[in-house]
């Protein structure tokens, strides 16, 4: 049985435009430039997409999940366009003050990945706009990828702090990231060829 070939990616921040007052529906959910583009490349190369979330708007009570569903159908729609697809979406809905293992920086949702997929995430990409999201992937053995859009925008041109796992990896948006992983896959291909 080959193994699948799985990315994990962080939603806000890294495919779509972030905002302080949440993203409630999906009117405001908007894609980065090229990101839609950027998961079509990983597709086309072979690649499952997953998605990782927090979504403390809906503990919060500033959307529900017909919203979210909505936002998610819009995604879905517009990666479609551009011959692309998002295998899975995994969630925490809990706003911070609640006790769960889900919410990242925790690992639950890579956990729940894990299970789902029968697979050992140790070297799978997890792709994130912050440490919270680079930690919970790294936690389950990932190999962490730092995109600087989103709440890391404020990096570009700094050194990454001792908050990120180590081997953080950092490209300028999800699009570099896409072209990065390609290539070198392709190159790791031919020299095993």
């Amino acid at each position: 049985m080959i193994p699948i070939k799985l990315v994990i990616l962080d939603r806000d921040g890294t495919i779509n435009h972030d905002s302080d007052e949440y993203i409630k529906n999906a009117d405001e959910w908007q894609p980065l430039p090229g990101a839609m583009e950027a998961i079509a490349k990983l597709n086309h190369a072979g690649w499952h997409v997953i998605v990782v979330s927090n979504q403390s708007g809906l503990g919060r009570g500033l959307f529900d999940v017909s919203d979210l569903n909505d936002i998610h159908a819009k995604m879905h729609r517009l990666l479609a366009s551009v011959g692309g697809r998002i295998d899975a979406v995994f969630y925490c809905p809990h706003a911070p003050d609640e006790v769960c293992n889900c919410r990242k920086p925790k690992s639950g949702l890579y956990e729940q990945i894990a299970e789902r997929y029968n697979i050992d995430l140790k070297n799978v990409a997890t792709v994130g706009d912050s440490a919270r999201d680079l930690v919970a992937g790294a936690s389950m053995g990932c190999e962490p990828h730092l995109v600087l859009t989103g709440k890391s925008a404020v990096l570009k041109g700094r050194a990454l702090t001792s908050e990120f796992p180590p081997g953080t990896q950092v490209h300028a948006d999800l699009a570099a990231f896409a072209e990065f992983f390609v290539q070198r896959e392709a190159v790791l291909n031919e020299r095993l060829a």
